[in-house]
């Protein structure tokens, strides 16, 4: 089988990379960081194929599944993705619209693309990284908690379209709470609990997609927080969100 990972140039894309690797997939890495892909295909061996390509346009999308549609893709991850903390008032439009090309326009047309190659061959896996920001609102993260918010509704949807159809294709979220990459260098954040190791996310979340889960948590204390989070009320749920998110610029 062979395994196509977006945003694989560190971070849970790259460990997921680790992990279908040491269980003999081949991988196919894609991301902009020339550097730091072949660093990765370097250490992971011959089974691995880098593809550099800045994902945030459609087009480059459209450009990177004509470039690997003969390949026989039997597995989609789409890894890329970031994040902004602060006002939405004062933050850069531009990195917004960023955020929302890559994190929404890019794993959407992707999806898209490669989905309906699986429904032919009624076969394949895909799984989008979410986060735990998807089941809530993110006040000083508004941007980045509502991409997160498209993600977890999109890929539940899809889901049930697959198995109203009888399709043997999987559709998997991954929505995990803070993990030591680097979104938060990124992000400029600073997470007030512990994040949680890349790689265990990652053998975590990739035993998960093959058993066909839909929502992919990997602890118990997120699995907790997003579930009693549904009984509290909106606007209490809004002043603890911001308290959390506060923490994070400290």
């Amino acid at each position: 089988m062979k395994a196509l990972i977006t945003g694989a140039s560190s971070g849970l894309g790259a460990d997921m990379a680790r992990v279908l690797v040491d269980d003999g997939y081949e991988v196919i890495l894609v991301a902009r960081r020339k550097g730091k892909l072949e660093k990765i295909a370097k250490e992971l061996g011959e089974n691995v194929k880098v593809i550099v390509k800045d994902i945030s346009s459609t087009y480059n999308c459209i450009e990177l599944y004509n470039e690997v549609k003969k390949e026989d893709i039997d597995i989609l991850i789409n890894n890329a993705g970031f994040g902004l903390c602060g006002y939405f008032s004062e933050s850069n439009l531009d990195k917004e619209l960023d955020m929302i090309d890559l994190n929404i326009k890019s794993l959407h047309t992707l999806t898209k693309l490669f989905l309906n190659d699986f429904i032919k061959k009624d076969q394949g896996y895909i799984l989008n990284v979410g986060s735990s920001a998807g089941f809530m609102p993110g006040p000083l993260m508004a941007t980045y908690y509502g991409t997160k918010n498209y993600v977890v509704s999109f890929k539940s949807a899809l889901y049930e379209e697959l198995r109203r159809l009888g399709s043997n294709v999987s559709i998997s979220c991954l929505c995990p709470g803070p993990v030591n990459t680097e979104f938060n260098k990124v992000a400029r954040v600073k997470f007030s609990i512990k994040g949680e190791d890349s790689m265990n996310v990652a053998r975590y979340a990739i035993k998960k997609m093959f058993d066909e889960k839909l929502i992919i948590i990997p602890t118990f204390k997120m699995k907790a927080a997003i579930f009693f989070s549904k009984f509290i009320p909106r606007k209490a749920l809004l002043k603890m969100t911001y308290k959390i998110q506060e923490k994070k610029t400290k």
